[in-house]
């Protein structure tokens, strides 16, 4: 009797948390372990019946059996494909049912910032022509932006700045295809491995992997962008990555006060999931800082040049949906009056929000009165440019993108499709890249100078304490 799953795979595909019974199927249930025997039986039970490892990389593009590593007999003849500008390359056709585990890639997109945003990830299930994952590959990647940074969270990991990982279990039932589409103007030196699992057959609740990139060059003022469009269909929402270009008139100004906000089935004006800020929602606090986690993080923050990249993967804090799903972010940022009002008077838009009246207290200060909360859209007769304590917060617009992550009941979505090459590359050179370059560089230099001055300083002690042994 071959054991069969009897747990959610909503769970399983994450986390690997799934029972057993005794009932008779074909599954892919070596797979499927619960926790515990991941880490100690799972590692040297036998293989379910029907259970095959199989790689694929340009030294064994099918994955067949036999197949690895036939050009110039063996020593390392095809380690990479060449993909021209405008061109299409298949990096993973399986037949049947399987579920892709890891995927690893470097070469030129590592180095080359126009193809981390030009060169196209796409994945399709069960043989559909629509993709379930298209976005610019760095991006997918989790390095929002289209920015190298060195990082390691529970999905994605980008261990020296210079290659990109994944270990996501992407369950199929009938095919599965990866490719890559070079949209970039030069060629593409493309190293890769792809890992996965061929079975008999899946659990009838494994679900489908997908991710929708998506970007607002200009969010609407009191609009909240959308990480993730409204999606039809049952399934579970596993996170995002964000980046933000601030605009150039907020530059004195806090990005990340907006509220998350996740619609689940039927929400339409008000959700039924909403955090309490930006910095929050990635874990941290006010004015977040730089900082790496499992399952969230800031990447990027750049307060020079209003740059900031954020994630936040929901592995333990599952989030399900069974009709639909949205999530959205509030575009609203933080100021002092004085300087909101500059930036008003500078031809910037904005709409004050909230602030507080702190009553001449600081936060964590005993006694005195009650702070109280100064809600500036429900009442019209407070002036939102007297300050009172805190600054304000206020609606802005800023360029926004966003990857999204979930799985769903089918190997389609309704979901549009990516954007356009233009779309992804506007202002991005002079935006980000060229500034985020020169500010690498500055720092360099100045690591340099400061081993220059160590070396010296250990060099003059070295020689007042040969001094003082000689004398």
């Amino acid at each position: 009797m071959q054991a069969k799953l009897t747990c959610s795979a909503l769970t399983a595909l994450l986390l690997s948390a799934c029972s057993s019974t005794t009932n008779t199927a074909k599954t892919g249930a070596a797979v499927f372990k619960d926790d515990k025997a991941q880490t100690n039986s799972e590692l040297y039970s036998k293989p379910a019946k029907g259970t095959i490892t199989r790689w694929f990389s340009p030294e064994n593009p099918t994955g067949a059996k036999g197949k690895g590593g036939i050009t110039n007999k063996g020593a390392k003849g095809n380690a990479f494909f060449i993909v021209q500008p405008g061109a299409t390359q298949n990096i993973l056709q399986a037949e049947g049912a399987g579920i892709i585990q890891r995927m690893w890639m470097s070469g030129s997109i590592a180095v080359t910032p126009e193809q981390r945003r030009g060169v196209v990830i796409n994945m399709y299930w069960d043989g559909e022509d629509k993709p379930a994952v298209s976005a610019p590959i760095a991006d997918f990647f989790g390095n929002a932006l289209g920015e190298m940074t060195r990082f390691d969270s529970e999905l994605f990991s980008n261990p020296e700045g210079r290659s990109f990982n994944f270990t996501i279990p992407m369950p199929f039932r009938d095919g599965a295809k990866i490719e890559i589409v070079n949209e970039s103007s030069s060629q593409v030196l493309f190293w890769y491995d792809i890992n996965m699992v061929q079975v008999d057959a899946l659990p009838d609740d494994a679900m489908y992997f997908h991710a929708h990139w998506r970007r607002d060059h200009q969010t609407e003022l009191a609009k909240d962008f959308e990480i993730l469009p409204k999606v039809q269909g049952t399934g579970r929402f596993i996170g995002t990555n964000v980046g933000i270009i601030g605009s150039a008139g907020y530059d004195e100004s806090w990005f990340g006060e907006g509220e998350v906000k996740i619609y689940l089935d039927g929400d339409n004006e008000l959700p039924s999931l909403v955090g309490t800020g930006t910095e929050d929602y990635i874990g941290t606090g006010w004015g977040q800082g730089e900082y790496i986690g499992q399952q969230f993080g800031s990447m990027i923050t750049d307060t020079d040049h209003n740059l900031h990249t954020l994630y936040r993967y929901h592995i333990k804090d599952a989030v399900y949906f069974h009709e639909d799903i949205k999530v959205t972010v509030q575009q609203m940022g933080h100021v002092h009056q004085d300087v909101l009002a500059k930036i008003r008077d500078d031809g910037m838009p904005v709409i004050p929000v909230w602030s507080a009246d702190t009553k001449g207290l600081r936060m964590g200060d005993p006694g005195g009165e009650p702070i109280e909360h100064l809600r500036f859209l429900d009442d019209d007769s407070l002036d939102p440019y007297e300050r009172k304590g805190w600054g304000v917060n206020y609606y802005r617009t800023d360029d926004v993108s966003a990857t999204s992550y979930f799985y769903l009941d089918s190997p389609v979505s309704n979901l549009p499709p990516l954007q356009p090459l233009e779309a992804r590359m506007r202002d991005m050179q002079e935006k980000v890249w060229t500034l985020l370059e020169a500010k690498k560089k500055k720092l360099s230099e100045r690591e340099k100078r400061d081993i220059k001055r160590h070396e010296a300083f250990e060099k003059a002690q070295a020689e007042k304490a040969l001094a003082e042994k000689t004398e």
